[in-house]
């Protein structure tokens, strides 16, 4: 039986990446798409609860829902597919979902969605700006879900692939294990006025800065290597549990 795939992304059921992504995906399983029907970018984890959601079969295969990420891969876990899934794939997100961008992220809530549904699953985005060259990044998206299907994920584990927005897959130095990086926005908070004169505030853009290091996974990008951290769901900062029981005294 060939492995069942689940594609999914945050950009919208009818974004360039997913379709690269499901082209690719069909080559290695039964691949379905279950995606939001407009783009859900920056999320996160969010799951629909004060409204129905309608799914709607656009063609073979391929389903839209008016919902978040997190809300498709639920439903074609449990509803829609026709037996749970092998794998869960998201993306391809056109930008980066490096450092901090992970906890904003709707492509890595749905990979982390299929992880906590005890389905092997990872997140894969191109670094750059458009043009976007998702002929590169399925490559090493293909390479990443043959390596899951064979190999497996430690439990608990996703992975988040970040793949540099290149034309030529010669200029990819190679493939990275990395840790997740610190990255940060300075101005990212934009005063707007009405057409009336009311002040607002636009949230995006700014400029980013990250902390410098060799294993981390904005370093490994900008170095033109595919970054490939491991994300563990467990969140608990065991050091901290340790000093805190001997300073709290409990």
């Amino acid at each position: 039986m060939k492995p069942l795939i689940l594609v999914t992304n945050d950009d919208g059921v009818h974004s360039p990446g997913i379709i690269a992504l499901f082209k690719t995906m069909k080559e290695i399983g039964d691949a379905y798409i279950v995606a939001p029907d407009r783009e859900r970018s920056a999320i996160g984890h969010a799951l629909t609860l004060h409204r129905p959601l309608k799914v709607e079969e656009l063609r073979e295969n391929v389903f839209s829902v008016n919902g978040t990420p997190t809300d498709c891969v639920a439903l074609a876990i449990h509803k829609i597919l026709p037996r749970k899934p092998d794998l869960v794939a998201s993306g391809i997100n056109r930008g980066a979902n490096l450092g901090d961008d992970i906890t904003y992220s709707g492509t890595v809530s749905a990979a982390i969605e299929g992880t906590i549904l005890n389905t092997p699953s990872f997140a894969v985005s191109l670094v750059g700006d458009k043009p976007f060259h998702y002929d590169t990044a399925v490559i090493f998206a293909a390479e990443t879900a043959r390596y899951i299907l064979t190999k497996s994920l430690p439990y608990d584990t996703l992975l988040n692939v970040n793949v540099p927005n290149v034309q030529k897959t010669e200029m990819i130095k190679g493939i990275k294990i990395t840790r997740q990086g610190k990255r940060v926005y300075d101005n990212a908070i934009q005063d707007i006025y009405s057409p009336w004169g009311d002040k607002h505030y636009w949230i995006g853009g700014g400029k980013p800065y990250w902390e410098q290091g060799e294993d981390m996974d904005i370093q490994a990008v900008l170095d033109n290597y595919v970054s490939v951290t491991p994300i563990h769901l467990d969140l608990t900062n065991y050091d901290a549990v340790d000093h805190l029981r001997k300073t709290w005294g409990v």
